[in-house]
């Protein structure tokens, strides 16, 4: 098993192991690190995972505007991974809504699309819109620290282990205001609603039983809306699924892509 890290343009990708290649994308209160427990599991299964810090965010570069495209991104590090073959896309939460605009664009550069605990957007209403906006100004009003340790908690099953619990609150506290400002606004431009019937790459949609930010019900939407896609629900997790039930979830997803085979 290999690990190593790469630079590509102004983004900072994380490599775990070697096989069949997976890109792993974070929520908009995470970074690469938010990943890193999936990404074990997945690569002692024999894929190679890339973990990316979206712009802004852990060792990548701030975007120079608020409207970054950050789908470009995606499909910019989809081509250094393997400029031929197409790749396993794997996006949690806000990182789900960048996934499925990179499916959109180009779906011969996604093999399977996973989306965990993801939404259609935050664009769906003016209210949700002007929600997440709140969200940057709450973040330069509190810090980083504050910021995390008033919502982190919301992240997590009732009962998740402290550890757990710790890794999310620091993967928010770790959050830039530059990033976190793109992202948020790129959530608030968006609804994938009209688009979800339209989508042809296989997907596997996840969800933890206990979350309260996104929900169920939206992941069951989001199943039922794309064509051929499966709802799975994981038991004692959260929002952050990936977080709270790595092997669960890995599990999952190689039974997915074996199927998708």
């Amino acid at each position: 098993m290999t690990a190593d890290a790469a630079v590509t343009g102004h983004l900072h990708v994380a490599r775990l192991g070697t096989g069949e290649p997976v890109l792993l994308l974070h929520g908009i209160g995470g970074n690469a690190n938010s990943c890193a427990p999936l990404a074990a599991e997945l690569a002692a299964r024999g894929h190679a995972t890339y973990r990316l810090d979206a712009a802004g965010y852990g060792r990548s570069a701030d975007p120079v505007d608020v409207r970054h495209d950050h789908a470009t991104d995606v499909l910019d590090v989809l081509d250094d991974i393997d400029p031929v073959r197409p790749v396993h896309l794997v996006g949690t939460s806000w990182g789900g809504v960048v996934a499925l605009e990179a499916a959109r664009r180009r779906p011969d550069r996604v093999r399977t699309l996973v989306l965990a605990d993801s939404t259609r957007g935050s664009g769906t209403s003016p209210e949700r819109a002007a929600a997440m906006r709140d969200r940057v100004r709450a973040l330069r009003e509190a810090g980083a620290d504050r910021f995390a340790a008033e919502r982190a908690p919301k992240l997590t099953a009732p009962g998740a282990p402290v550890a757990v619990r710790s890794r999310v609150a620091a993967d928010m506290a770790a959050v830039r205001l530059a990033g976190y400002a793109a992202a948020a606004e790129a959530m608030a431009t968006t609804d994938h609603g009209p688009i979800l019937p339209t989508l042809t790459v296989p997907t596997l949609v996840l969800v933890g039983e206990h979350d309260v930010v996104t929900g169920v019900a939206e992941s069951q939407l989001l199943a039922d809306a794309i064509p051929g896609a499966r709802l799975v629900v994981v038991a004692d997790a959260g929002h952050a699924a990936i977080q709270e039930q790595p092997r669960t979830v890995a599990c999952e997803l190689v039974r997915f892509w074996e199927g998708a085979a």
